[in-house]
């Protein structure tokens, strides 16, 4: 077992590596009362806890419908029925969607209570489980409504990865290498050889993967938390990404968007940031071995450039991006114009 501290608004620690349930068994001893929930996809999965508190469970949909202003209605609703008082516990156990809105839940209700995430993919395991951001969609974007508010525990245990289908290993890995590009290029070279079929079962392999992943993560939450500048690297590729996967009506997986922003990121990082054209090859190469997306709909750029206006990181009428002058350097992009994405995003069309 591995620990990675994170320093926000309080210190906390990410544990990979171990039993899920004993972790949190542990770590919720001293709650009168807890709150669960859980994709109903993963219903099955969710054992009863034997504790001395109260245990509640409550299902949530599957996918982003979870992360909706009904569905968090919903969920204040339930935790006044079930009497959750600031001295209580909630727990999000699921993909990104369900840590995200937990929490959420756990940042609005009552203004702030204590939560835990236990991330089961491996997206959310290296990304939206780490760091405090947590929120919800609007109908005009992607987390646009959100709170940072971090968890007093995150609890990693890739056995939960044998339950996924191989796409959503292939969409987790995307997150993984855009911390290598951005940050640490050991990933990387870990990821070259990396066979989605042989090795998607490889726990110690993931394990390794996942611990540098979220390093790479910690360092930058720890520094920058709300997101004045250092961390908006985290972003790398995520400006095109959130606009693809709301353009495509969220039947692309994250990181099936977040690859295709990658590569658009790498080819915008060459014209204005100096990246090796090498560099973008081993971009698409990478993701192209895993069978990730890395083209999208030509006719499709004039929606996707309205949904990047309304983008976390834009200012004003200003979009920013974030580029790469060479491998684990990186630098903001801003001032671009409308043929300037033009130009970039016509080397991803088909």
């Amino acid at each position: 077992m591995s620990v990675i501290s994170v320093n926000s608004e309080h210190q906390y620690d990410v544990k990979i590596g171990n039993a899920w349930l004993d972790e949190l068994k542990s770590t919720i001893t001293n709650y009168s009362r807890v709150g669960v929930f859980f994709s109903e996809a993963q219903k099955d999965l969710i054992p009863k806890i034997s504790l001395d508190a109260e245990v509640h469970y409550f299902p949530l949909p599957d996918g982003e419908s979870a992360k909706s202003s009904q569905i968090i209605a919903k969920m204040w609703d339930w935790m006044g029925a079930a009497g959750f008082t600031r001295s209580d516990v909630v727990v999000g156990i699921g993909g990104g969607t369900i840590t995200d809105v937990t929490g959420f839940l756990a940042a609005t209700w009552m203004r702030g209570i204590d939560w835990i995430a236990v991330p089961t993919t491996l997206a959310g395991m290296v990304d939206a489980s780490v760091g405090g951001k947590t929120g919800i969609n609007s109908d005009y974007g992607k987390n646009l409504v959100g709170a940072f508010h971090s968890p007093v525990k995150v609890i990693i245990d890739s056995t939960w990865l044998k339950t996924l289908p191989t796409r959503d290993i292939a969409a987790g890995l995307a997150e993984v290498i855009k911390t290598g590009f951005i940050a640490d290029p050991t990933i990387l070279d870990l990821m070259k050889d990396f066979d989605l079929e042989k090795d998607r079962d490889n726990t110690k392999l993931l394990d390794q993967l996942i611990e540098k992943s979220v390093s790479v993560k910690a360092r930058v939450v720890s520094a920058d938390f709300r997101e004045s500048f250092e961390r908006e690297i985290l972003n790398y590729g995520h400006t095109l990404g959130h606009a693809v996967e709301r353009h495509s009506k969220y039947s692309l997986r994250h990181g099936e968007a977040i690859s295709i922003g990658l590569v658009f990121a790498a080819h915008l990082s060459a014209s204005h940031c100096g990246l090796s054209s090498d560099a973008v090859t081993q971009h698409i190469e990478l993701l192209t071995k895993l069978g990730l997306p890395t083209t999208y709909d030509r006719a499709a750029l004039p929606k996707l450039h309205a949904f990047m206006g309304i983008d976390k990181k834009s200012r004003g009428s200003t979009l920013r991006f974030v580029g790469l002058s060479s491998l684990g350097k990186t630098q903001r992009i801003e001032g671009l114009t409308i043929d300037d994405l033009a130009a970039a995003y016509e080397k991803i069309s088909r």
